[in-house]
């Protein structure tokens, strides 16, 4: 399934028959990573009178309720709404689904104060030239327990946000991270790094997105890949979603 895909000014080619899945299934309970206090996932079956919703219950089908909040249940992509006064939603912004994508892999560094940060130096040592629309960034050390990692209260690694704004001024359109937010866990409500990448409120780029806790195990390499960001058609801030990268081919 080779196919050619024009994406602005070049020609991509990939094989459609070898998607890598960089989503997290949506598992209920502590199956999936969780954050910032979120509820776990609930899955239930609807009960009605004498009607339970569920197979293993003896009714003909399953009709399950489902209960999720897509920033603290696992990987997502969200739009500038997620910080807007204003009423923008994911299915609204997020119009364009394939784009080229590069991969890179970074330490955060610890500063003073103990955090640990991806810097506007480390990104400025890897990133040399301009980068494609869409960035992954794979935080180390990477291990699987980013499946299910519990990070409410552990104060996670986050960007700063002069290193957003240098990816900003690198054309960057769509940033994708496996950590739970790019800005600090409690930050006193500042989201500096949030701001940063939309320019809100004084430029909002209303087309861009990021997205969150987000795996990509260690075989797959660093580099440049064609990117489909997959979500529902929820017209709130986010939605659950399911990033998919293809391996370019050598033309």
């Amino acid at each position: 399934m080779v196919t050619t895909i024009q994406i602005k000014d070049k020609t991509l080619q990939c094989d459609l028959s070898k998607p890598i899945d960089i989503s997290i299934p949506l598992k209920p309970g502590m199956g999936s990573p969780n954050c910032f206090y979120a509820p776990f996932l609930e899955i239930t079956p609807l009960i009605a009178g004498d009607f339970i919703g569920s197979t293993e219950a003896g009714s003909p089908v399953n009709f399950m309720n489902v209960k999720l909040n897509p920033h603290g249940n696992g990987t997502h992509t969200e739009c500038v709404g997620h910080i807007a006064k204003e009423k923008y939603t994911i299915n609204q912004c997020l119009k364009q689904f394939f784009f080229e994508a590069e991969l890179i892999s970074i330490y955060p560094q610890q500063i003073e104060n103990g955090d640990r940060v991806i810097t506007k130096s480390q990104l400025e040592q890897i990133i040399v030239s301009e980068i494609p629309q869409a960035l992954i960034v794979r935080t180390l050390p990477n291990d699987s327990s980013k499946n299910q990692r519990q990070y409410s209260g552990t104060n996670p690694p986050y960007f700063e946000a002069d290193a957003i704004r240098f990816l900003v001024s690198k054309g960057l359109e769509h940033l994708l991270t496996d950590l739970p937010s790019i800005d600090k866990e409690e930050d006193g409500g500042a989201m500096a790094a949030h701001k940063a990448f939309w320019r809100y409120p004084n430029m909002p780029r209303t087309h861009c997105t990021i997205s969150e806790l987000i795996y990509i195990e260690n075989n797959i390499q660093d580099g440049n890949y064609l990117l489909n960001i997959q979500i529902t058609s929820l017209e709130m801030d986010a939605s659950p979603s399911k990033p998919i990268l293809y391996k370019l081919l050598t033309q």
